[in-house]
Order: C-alpha cells, then structure tokens, then sequence
C-alpha cells in the first residue's frame, strides 16, 4: 500500500522540478510577445513577472541571471524599436531593474525564512525523539510498528501519545489522547510519558500503572491555571502482553476501544465498565478493571487514537477502521497501518483535522 503515496511523491518532484523553467519560459514568452506584435505593446509584465518568479522558485544567483536577462531583453526590443531615446522607453527599463533588484531581495528574505522553519522542524524532531520514543521493531515473539500524524502542518508532535516497552511482567503499552492540543498539551504528554516508562518496570500491574499515571497527571492539572487546571485529563489504554501465554491485559481510562485482528475478523476489545480518563478518578468511585482478552499466534492488536475514527469526508461519514481491516490478510503490522493511513487520507480527502497515533503489535505465527 506504498504505492499511492511513492507516486503522489513522485509527481510533486516532477511537477516542482519543471516549475522552477517558469522564469525562463516567461522570458521567452515575453520576448516573443514585444517581438511579434505591435511596437506600441510592451512586455513590461513578463519581464518583472520572470525575476518574481525566479525569487520564489531559485536560488540567489539565478535570480539575479533573471534579473540580469529581463533587463538586458527589455534593453534589446527597446532598442530595436526605437523607444530607448524617449522617457517611456527608459521608465519602462528603470521599472524592470527596480523589480529585479527587489526580486534579489525577497529571495532572500524568502530564504531565511526557509533556515528558520528547519531548524523550527529539527526542534521539532528533536523534541518528538526526547518524548516519544522509537518503538523497537520486535520484541521476542511480537513485532510492533507505530505511526504519528499530527493535524498542524509541519509539526512533529501533538497531544497523542504511545509507548511500548519490555518488562519483568511482559511487553507492556501506552497509547493515550490529551485534552487540548499545542504546548500545553505537548508538556502533559511529557508527564504521561516519563511516568509510564518508570511505572511499567516497577508496578506488578496494569492497575498499579494507571494509579501512577492517575497521581502524575492530578499533580500536573494542579498546578496549572485556566480551564486546564479544572479540564485537563488523558483518555488512554494500557496493555500487557505477558512473555507466555496466548492472552493480552487491558486497562481502558476513556479511550477508543482497541481493535483486535484475527483470521481475517476484527473483534472491538469494549471495556467490560467504562472508566474515567486520567486525571479524573477524583470524579467516580468506580474499581479499576482490568480486561483479559486471547491473544494468538498471528493475531494483531490495534491501539489508536480518535484521530482516526473522526476523520469525516465530504458527507459527515466517519471513518471505520474495521472495515479496512476486515477480511484482509496483512504482512505485518507495517503493512496494516499503511493501509489504514491511506485509507484514512483518502476517506478524508486529505484534511487530517486531529492528531492521530497509531500503534500496531502482531504476534508471529511461529
């Protein structure tokens, strides 16, 4: 299923490649043009427009060779037809100099502009690497794949969360939505995180995890102001896979069932009682629970965010990750999360209008 993105990829690279010949076929229109019609015609408006384009599209020196060439074309056709000795002729060539210098100008303007916004994405990076981790690709007889789409253009990392790491008590995971989204948001996944990676080797159970978390996040809430202080919770699954045993543990706090893939069936792992999210426990006096459900040889487990499911398209339909996932025979968990983003984007026509995390772990058959 990497198919439809490589050729996307790949005719954006052809289409900017072939964009960047704009300022010399509008040159060479220009040219043509004052050439051909009637001397009282100028292609004053292609002989700007060519050092614009050349400031938006190329690099310094040839924004100046655009430059340079508009002048010297407009000088030339000037010439020839006689214009040169009159002030109509030298205002219009004043005109094409000043907007090629000006063009010099916003190229590099446009620029530095361009370092800022990577070293802002190497931040970014940098930042996402420090907080989430990057999953291992196998861990014994499971492998486990992960995907991070976040819904701000260009940015890195969002309000979603996961983690998945070896134990003494097994393989155990974290996938989880916090409320709100920007910086705010970014510092609660940062608490969450560092929380669960020192919970899941200490704590016996998932229940004991989920308290951890709970005290954590309560400590952070509290510290803030703003409705924040007041709303702030994580709505979250955590999962344990023991190191024998075909079967799986579950502690649901609020958050999207996960999906279960076997044989081609998809089974939604409900939580047997809802639960608060985190953060929020103060709020009910329900017991925790904690759900064990068979996990088999070849089977795959799914753990996501509403980013997914709220993805509409045009008419207000959501979209259905069983359905894509249903009757369907996957190579690995890489290969399902392909599928499932792909189809997502092409659900949504493209619009991702919420962070989306996307946690895939499949047991070998072997």
């Amino acid at each position: 299923m990497r198919a439809p993105s490589t050729g996307r990829t790949n005719n954006r690279r052809w289409f900017l490649r072939h964009l960047q010949l704009l300022p010399i076929v509008v040159l060479a229109v220009g040219a043509l043009v004052d050439y051909y019609t009637s001397p009282h015609f100028s292609g004053e408006a292609f002989y700007t427009a060519a050092p614009m384009a050349a400031a938006a599209l190329l690099s310094l020196r040839a924004t100046i060779v655009a430059g340079i060439s508009a002048c010297v074309i407009d000088f030339a056709l000037l010439t020839h037809f006689g214009y040169m000795g009159d002030s109509g002729g030298r205002s219009e060539l004043a005109a094409v100099a000043t907007v090629s210098a000006f063009a010099v100008v916003v190229n590099r303007l446009m620029y530095y502009s361009k370092v800022r916004l990577e070293a802002a994405r190497r931040i970014s990076l940098a930042v996402q690497r420090a907080i989430l981790p990057e999953l291992p690709a196998k861990i014994g007889p499971l492998r486990l794949a992960v995907r991070y789409r976040a819904a701000v253009k260009d940015a890195q990392i969002g309000g979603d969360l996961y983690s998945a790491q070896d134990t003494p008590y097994g393989v155990r995971c974290l996938v989880g939505d916090v409320r709100g989204k920007g910086m705010e948001a970014v510092k609660v996944v940062d608490v969450a995180m560092g929380v669960f990676r020192e919970a899941a080797e200490e704590e016996s159970t998932l229940v004991g995890i989920a308290a951890r978390l709970e005290r954590a996040l309560r400590r952070d809430r509290e510290r803030r102001t703003g409705p924040e202080r007041t709303e702030g919770f994580v709505t979250g699954v955590l999962v344990e896979i023991p190191h024998r045993g075909d079967e799986l543990r579950l502690v649901n706090r609020g958050h999207p069932a996960p999906l279960l893939l076997h044989a081609g069936r998809v089974h939604s792992a409900e939580p047997s009682e809802p639960a608060l999210p985190l953060g929020m426990a103060d709020l009910g006096s329900a017991q925790e629970r904690t759900d064990t459900l068979p996990f088999p040889p070849g089977a795959t487990l799914l753990l996501y965010t509403d980013g997914l499911t709220e993805a509409r398209n045009r008419t207000g339909a959501f979209y259905d990750p069983r359905a894509g996932m249903a009757e369907r025979d996957f190579a690995g968990p890489d290969a399902l999360l392909d599928t499932l983003l792909a189809e997502v984007r092409r659900h949504a026509g493209g619009r991702i209008t919420d962070d989306m995390a996307l946690l895939a772990v499949t047991r070998d058959s072997a």
